[in-house]
């Protein structure tokens, strides 16, 4: 890993500190800021290999930082440092954007080898978003606007929307749409996909005159532009 150079963001000085050390003992070069602030203007600044982010930072928070960097185009892979431990959090910091996750007190060896492993996966080009007409899907960002608006969808509206414009003017059944926005694991009701296409045509096809989520009896449904 020699030449690869790491951004760490944490207000904890001594441990810092002590991170920086263990880092550059490895061969990596580490810059460090203490603050969200500080480290949201160094990531800008400057190219990094792989940023190293605490959650709990003064002026400006790890997910804040994180969701800033990503909405900027800055897909520099990020590891998470949280001292609270539970899925929420760790859900809320991936949902932000970040690629890893690592709760305090966490060891030295594992954090070496998350962080390079994240190196060497690399930075991911934010997905291309996806336009149907005048409809326009970010999947990375999990936005939707039509003719300029912006359309406020819950996940599982997003997902199963995200699902047709994947394969827009394609039938997709309610298989494929469960399998998108659920898991292969889901044994519910399948009835449940026309709850959510009801809901997505009322956000996204009524205010705005349009009737581009067609039904295709007995195959599933359509996303067509031009409707």
């Amino acid at each position: 890993m020699d030449g690869m150079r790491v951004l760490l963001v944490e207000d904890e000085r001594r441990l810092a500190a002590l991170v920086k050390s263990g880092l550059a003992d490895e061969g990596f070069a580490v810059d460090v800021a203490h603050d969200g602030t500080e480290g949201l203007w160094m990531a800008e600044e400057n190219a990094y290999d792989a940023i190293v982010l605490d959650v709990m930072l003064p002026r400006l928070n790890g997910y804040a930082v994180c969701r800033r960097l990503r909405d900027a185009g800055n897909w520099t892979p990020i590891m998470v440092l949280t001292a609270k431990d539970g899925e929420y959090d760790e859900a809320e910091a991936l949902d932000t954007g970040a690629d890893d996750f690592l709760s305090k007190p966490f060891s030295y060896v594992v954090l070496l080898a998350r962080l390079r492993a994240l190196v060497r996966r690399g930075g991911r080009e934010r997905p291309v978003s996806l336009r149907v007409g005048d409809l326009v899907v970010d999947p990375a960002g999990m936005r939707c606007r039509r003719a300029g608006t912006d359309i406020a969808l819950t996940p599982k509206e997003f997902a199963v929307l995200h699902g047709l414009a994947r394969r827009a003017g394609e039938v997709v059944s309610k298989a494929e749409l469960l399998e998108q926005a659920w898991d292969f694991a889901y044994d519910g009701d399948p009835s449940i996909v026309e709850v959510y296409i009801s809901a997505l045509r009322r956000k996204v096809d009524a205010p705005f005159g349009r009737s581009s989520i067609v039904t295709v009896r007995g195959a599933g449904y359509r996303l067509d532009g031009s409707r």
